[in-house]
């Protein structure tokens, strides 16, 4: 790979919600401070949303790795369960012994148990569903009941959501009009501005060990930002694929064709972006694309076989 190239100590773009990349640029401040003070002042639901791509698994570990030690956590990464699988999951999460044998009712009664029991020695719990979009609806009606569990003074259980802008057209619906109700924090997770992005790189960059100067022009990040719209998760897979073409060129400058041909190969892109650029090159860099990456793949290949 490219790693030696420019003297990196890992990949700085690769899609893993890696918290040692992240950087607080001001949505994801304001996200964690919405979410920390809602949870401080006892608040049942908490619903950050976001569309593909713009962070919010980066950002939900983060919440995990810096919420106060008093919080008892259980974490649902993937909520496209059934509500008996739901609360059997939060069971789990909870500690609650042999979770998976017990009658629905029982299940319930342990699960309430549990959280008096936290409750009774100083600790908050909250539930932290990813992905909060996928539950189906008669999860999403359990998920309302699980908050009916409280004290005169305290919720027992608080839940945020992490979810995609589909959750809050589902919410819209009639029927899930209580638990609407029941959100009284709540945040929308935008995309990067231009200046945000060349830092966004910039800071992965240095993370990942580089040293030298800047790779990526502010020119070139404008054009960068314009093509991902600033999804994070778009860029990160236009700065690898330019990061390999520049290593396959044996160049130290990232440049415009190098990004052309980027976009021409990542589908997720709309094509109406590629406007910027000539499409006689983009034609040409696609075709050199292919070519640089078998080339990558086999010096990778005889670099490892030569180090073995």
């Amino acid at each position: 790979m490219y790693l030696y190239h420019f003297g990196l100590t890992e990949l700085p773009f690769t899609l893993t919600p890696n918290t040692s990349f992240f950087l607080a640029l001001e949505p994801h401040n304001e996200a964690l401070a919405v979410l920390m003070t809602a949870l401080k002042t006892g608040e049942g639901f908490i619903k950050v949303i976001g569309e593909v791509g713009t962070g919010k698994t980066l950002l939900c570990r983060k919440l995990l790795n810096e919420i106060p030690e008093h919080f008892v956590t259980a974490y649902i990464p993937n909520p496209y369960l059934n509500p008996d699988e739901l609360r059997r999951a939060v069971a789990i999460e909870l500690g609650v012994k042999q979770a998976q044998r017990m009658s629905v009712q029982l299940l319930t009664q342990r699960i309430q148990n549990r959280l008096l029991e936290l409750h009774s020695k100083g600790h908050s719990v909250v539930l932290i569903l990813d992905e909060a979009q996928a539950l189906p609806e008669e999860s999403l009606e359990a998920l309302r009941l699980f908050t009916n569990l409280e004290t005169e003074s305290r919720k027992l259980l608080q839940v945020v959501l992490f979810a995609q802008p589909e959750l809050d057209q589902r919410l819209a619906q009639t029927e899930f009009r209580q638990l609407r109700q029941r959100i009284t924090f709540s945040y929308q997770l935008r995309a990067m501005k231009a200046e945000e992005v060349q830092q966004y790189i910039q800071h992965r960059l240095q993370i990942a060990g580089y040293k030298g100067a800047a790779l990526f022009s502010t020119g070139l990040c404008k054009k960068i930002t314009k093509a991902s719209q600033g999804i994070p998760r778009l860029v990160n897979i236009i700065c690898h694929k330019m990061l390999m073409l520049s290593y396959g060129q044996g160049n130290y400058q990232m440049t415009k064709k190098q990004l052309a041909a980027a976009i021409k190969d990542t589908e997720s892109i709309n094509a109406s972006s590629t406007t910027i650029f000539n499409r006689k090159n983009i034609f040409l860099f696609s075709l050199f694309t292919t070519f640089l990456f078998i080339l990558g793949y086999f010096t990778y290949s005889l670099y490892r076989s030569g180090g073995g």
